[in-house]
């Protein structure tokens, strides 16, 4: 038994398809059922049920490969430990975050990151809250932004900063909300929500639900651009994070923006970590980094017109 073979033996259990394993263990498909198939030998066990479209864990195989993720997790420590003694903000850091935040404070953060860690170099990944904490938690991710709470007993969690909605609406209807908006001016509105899956949809749900709110039947967005132009098009009302109206990004004269009367509802984010890395200085620097960007992205409002009540957008 070797890493080489632990690392063939969850690639198989994350793609449960032989010639997908292989692909992304830059091995040879016979190179790898071999491999599995000696360890499964050695072991004296039957990790793998192989069947003709289809290759599935046994019980014991979950057991094993669990054990195989966090031999594998260390191993990444060890070598993360040896990196950071040499040069704790040197190498590479895998961060992710969710689509409904990244679009919109990453053009905020990475000028002043690249700055302050010229040596770092930075991979991003997109995928929502669910998949991020999993990716974390295994170790494809060394760390994450999320809507807290979040977290396990195995991370470390920095907070950030509270991220304030607004309301959205076709400009044809601006009459309806004249000023800035209490919550219970959502009783018996129905609000565009996004699909299944984005931590913003449970924000927006929780929302409708406290002012009395509903959600539009027959429609759900894949993304905030979506929702955007659904309102832009006269569709319906919908709440969107503050950042995602701020520059650069480029908003739309069909809609307007309305705030929330204090304490406006927002979503509090933060910066998480397993608690096993050994580059605990580092992530309380990226975590410093990422909430004055995020704070002072928020204090320098361009939006004069969301709080005068007129359409938001390029003149």
């Amino acid at each position: 038994m070797n890493l080489r073979d632990l690392k063939y033996l969850v690639a198989l259990a994350d793609h449960k398809h032989f010639g997908r394993a292989a692909e992304a263990s830059f091995a040879s498909q016979p190179t790898l059922s071999t491999q599995i198939k000696k360890l499964e030998e050695e072991l004296g066990v039957q990790i793998f049920e192989r069947q003709p479209r289809a290759v599935l864990l046994t019980a014991t195989g979950e057991a094993i490969v669990a054990r195989a993720r966090a031999v594998l997790r260390e191993v990444d420590a060890m070598r993360e430990l040896a990196r950071g003694a040499r040069d704790p903000e040197a190498g590479s850091l895998r961060l992710g975050m969710f689509p409904t935040l990244g679009p919109y404070l990453l053009p905020h953060v990475i000028p002043a990151l690249r700055e302050r860690f010229p040596k770092l170099e930075l991979l991003l990944i997109e995928e929502k809250t669910e998949d991020l904490q999993a990716q974390l938690e295994r170790g494809e991710l060394d760390a994450v932004v999320l809507a807290l709470p979040a977290g396990s007993d195995s991370l470390s969690v920095a907070e950030l900063f509270d991220e304030p909605f607004l309301l959205a609406l076709p400009r044809e209807r601006a009459t309806e909300f004249p000023g800035p908006i209490e919550i219970g001016d959502l009783r018996n509105r129905e609000v565009l929500l996004l699909e299944e899956g984005h931590c913003m949809r449970a924000h927006a749900l929780s929302l409708c639900k406290l002012g009395g709110g509903t959600e539009r039947g027959g429609f759900r967005a894949t993304s905030l651009e979506t929702l955007r132009q659904m309102v832009a098009a006269n569709v319906g009302l919908t709440l969107l994070p503050k950042l995602a109206v701020m520059p650069p990004v480029a908003n739309n004269d069909n809609v307007v923006l309305r705030p929330f009367q204090d304490p406006a509802p927002s979503r509090q984010l933060g910066l998480l970590w397993r608690k096993s890395d050994a580059r605990e200085t580092l992530m309380h620097g990226l975590a410093e980094l990422i909430r004055q960007r995020g704070i002072r992205a928020l204090a320098a409002s361009p939006d004069p017109e969301i709080d005068r009540g007129r359409p938001y957008g390029p003149a």
